[in-house]
């Protein structure tokens, strides 16, 4: 007997070529040009100038399934945690003293958390993307199936901003999955969470250092970060009950009594703000290290880094990186 083998489904990439161009009369672009006409108000000419000679951009494609957040911890935290890193963000946080010191006050975010993250954004600014944002955008949306909506969105969400900020759609580069400047937001968060700190009232997320770093701390705070709140605590190396599996096994979105995961572990906890459910993150150690687990409980102000990007992996290295930022160069 023969056993038929199950067919590894295609991956995006693979369907199309580099540089092939996008259709404009596939209904879907079809039904996104009629939004942008009647309820955006763009003109026909300014569609027919953008969208024009569309393509796509295979490396994009090939990038989105290789994303770092997959990798295990031991192997994900060294790519941004290191003693250049850590040496630059020490002389960022003097640097820019006053501009945190007014964050601190007035948004109520930590600063060695607002480096951190500017530090694996984009690498103090130093990082900011390569690829053609519209291009990028238009990529995604055409080739990309399991977030084709969400990328439309997005391409929506970028034409506006650009409109709205004077910006040329053409003309502006981030990352392959569709970031840009310093902090590395999608144009629905610029949108959202950028803010101007520096007087000028324009929300300058490219060059302006202080709406840059109060950008960042807006968006944390806009998820309810409470400044000096704990982050995370150890709870050891194997979880005790089923109720901690279940919630680890969650990711970002399991929750836990704070008292319940204490008793389970025979730890003692500080008491999170509100008396929150925690998390429960697991974190891959290295096989030299012995390959067991690190779990964590992880606190509102570590979820709240989580928004940000949808990884406990991601929020544990800002964590530690800012930890690290703390210590006495």
């Amino acid at each position: 007997m023969v056993i038929a083998q199950e067919t590894a489904k295609p991956k995006a990439a693979d369907l199309v070529t580099d540089g092939q161009s996008i259709n404009l009369q596939q209904e879907k672009y079809i039904t996104l040009f009629k939004e942008l006409r009647e309820k955006h108000h763009f003109t026909q000419v300014e569609i027919d100038r953008l969208f024009t000679g569309v393509n796509i951009d295979k490396r994009v494609l090939e990038l989105m399934d290789k994303q770092w957040e997959a990798k295990p911890y031991y192997a994900y935290w060294p790519l941004f945690i290191t003693p250049a890193v850590i040496k630059r963000g020490q002389q960022e946080l003097k640097t820019n003293q006053q501009i945190l010191d007014r964050i601190e006050k007035e948004l109520g975010v930590n600063r060695e958390i607002v480096i951190a993250i500017w530090a694996i954004e984009s690498r103090f600014g130093e990082h900011k993307g390569a690829y053609g944002v519209f291009k990028t955008l238009n990529t995604l949306f055409d080739a990309y199936p399991r977030r084709s909506t969400f990328f439309r969105d997005q391409l929506v969400h970028f034409l506006l901003l650009c409109r709205e900020n004077q910006f040329d759609p053409l003309a502006i580069t981030g990352s392959y999955a569709g970031a840009f400047g310093q902090t590395q937001f999608i144009p629905s968060s610029y949108r959202e969470y950028a803010i101007s700190f520096d007087g000028d009232k324009k929300r300058d997320v490219f060059t302006s250092t202080e709406d840059i770093l109060a950008s960042i701390a807006n968006y944390l705070r806009r998820y309810h970060w409470i400044l000096d709140a704990p982050l995370y605590v150890e709870i050891g190396n194997k979880l005790k009950g089923e109720e901690l599996i279940n919630a680890s096994s969650k990711g970002t979105k399991g929750r836990v009594d704070w008292q319940q995961v204490g008793t389970i572990q025979g730890i003692k906890l500080p008491p999170p703000p509100g008396n929150q459910q925690l998390s429960i993150v697991g974190l891959e150690r290295s096989p030299l290290m012995g390959g067991d687990m690190r779990y964590v409980a992880a606190y509102p102000n570590f979820q709240a880094i989580t928004a940000w990007n949808n990884s406990n992996r991601y929020a544990m290295a800002v964590c530690e990186l800012a930890t690290a930022l703390k210590q006495n160069p």
